[in-house]
Parts: C-alpha cells; sequence; structure tokens
C-alpha cells in the first residue's frame, strides 16, 4: 500500500468528523435561526440536544463518570466575584437598554422567577454544557486547533447556536459566557463548575430582566 494511500485513509475519519462538526455546530444553529418560525425553536432545540447527546454517549473512549472529575475544582470566592460582577454588568445593561423591564419578575412575578431558578440550571445550563464543552472538547479534539484558538472557535460557535435571537446584546454575552465556561472546563477540568457558573449566570440575566433578550416571543428577525 503506498504513502498516499495510507494518508488517505488516514484522513477519511477527520473529514467525517469536520463534516459532523460543521452540520452540527454551524449549520443547524443557522438554519433554525433563518429558517424556523420562533414558535418551532424549542422543538427544534429539544430535538438539537438530543442528537448531540447522543453524539456524545458513542463518542470513543467518552464515559459519563468522567463528567465527575474535578468537580470540587473552584471556590467560594470565586463564584461569589463572579455573581456580584454578573449582577452589577447585568443590572447595568438592563437600566441602559431596557429600564422598563429592569428586575420586572423579580418585582411583579417571583414565584415565577423562582420556577426559572430552579428549572434553568437542569434544563438549559446542563445540556448546553454537555454539547459545548463535553461534546466539542470530547468528540472533536483531533480537529480543534491549538490553544486559545480553541477557547476563541467554542466561544464564537456557542455564540453562534444563540443567533436565533437575533440580538447583538445576547451575541456578545453568550460569547463571553463561552470563553468563561470553556476555561472552567478546560483550565480547572471540571464540567460541574463550567455548569454552575453558567447557571449562576443565567438565573441573574432572568432576575435582572435581560431574560427578555431570550424569549422566542420576542425575536424579529432582520428580514
Amino acid at each position: 500500500m503506498s504513502k498516499q494511500t495510507d494518508w488517505v485513509d488516514s484522513a477519511k475519519p477527520h473529514l467525517r468528523l469536520r463534516l459532523e462538526f460543521g452540520l452540527f455546530f454551524i449549520a443547524a444553529p443557522v438554519l433554525i435561526a433563518v429558517l424556523f418560525p420562533p414558535n418551532w425553536m424549542f422543538p427544534s432545540l429539544f430535538t438539537f440536544t438530543a442528537i448531540g447527546i447522543m453524539l456524545l454517549h458513542f463518542t470513543p473512549g467518552f464515559a459519563w463518570a468522567e463528567l465527575r472529575y474535578n468537580w470540587r475544582n473552584w471556590s467560594w470566592r470565586e463564584v461569589i466575584v463572579f455573581a456580584l460582577a454578573m449582577t452589577i454588568v447585568c443590572a447595568a445593561l438592563v437600566m441602559v437598554t431596557r429600564p422598563e423591564a429592569a428586575f420586572f419578575l423579580l418585582r411583579h412575578r417571583p414565584e415565577f422567577l423562582v420556577v426559572i431558578w430552579l428549572a434553568y440550571p437542569i434544563m438549559s445550563a446542563l445540556p448546553q454544557e454537555l454539547l459545548f464543552r463535553s461534546l466539542f472538547f470530547r468528540r472533536y479534539h483531533v480537529i480543534l486547533p491549538n490553544g486559545r484558538a480553541a477557547y476563541l472557535l467554542n466561544a464564537a460557535l456557542f455564540s453562534l447556536a444563540h443567533l436565533m435571537y437575533w440580538s447583538w446584546i445576547v451575541a456578545i454575552m453568550t460569547f463571553a459566557g463561552g470563553l468563561l465556561f470553556t476555561w472552567a472546563y478546560r483550565r480547572r477540568g471540571s464540567f460541574f463548575y463550567a455548569v454552575l457558573l453558567h447557571a449562576i449566570a443565567g438565573n441573574i440575566i432572568f432576575a435582572a430582566g435581560l431574560g427578555i433578550y431570550f424569549y422566542s416571543g420576542n425575536v424579529q428577525r432582520p428580514f
């Protein structure tokens, strides 16, 4: 067998991974944002998430038990500082962009806010971290760029996954969040820490009133 044939055979798995990666992390979010009506958003996301979890489950070498690795590799000081900073940023942002929505649920529907706080970590933060941290880095590590470029790519695709909201605020916040959650997952080696920070960020967003930008009923496409 020639060296050229060996190279072609070894490149085939990488080509399949690149195609799968592009379809899942680029094509699917763009199609959902551009073609699907807002009331199809959550069924589409549910299907997207289910496919991603199946891909993760069948990733060679992956075991669900590894999600427990380094679960305690974080500090309360970091969490408190992050929560305070997130609260200040979200409060300032909502007061500048949508002051009428500032702390709306906290002031008018505190019982609904509690439901969101209880559901968001499990129903949103956890599955998103499975897809954009575990699946992203475990299944596709051989085709990812090295070092910081992988972090930036992850954050950019995490932001792209929220294109469906058609909001520059959502785009910036999810890009910044993607960088932070990736740092927790990669540098700290803690999937739990990534989920924890994601859950705190999401709950503060809804408490501050920025959830108005993450509500499908408010989506207005620019075309």
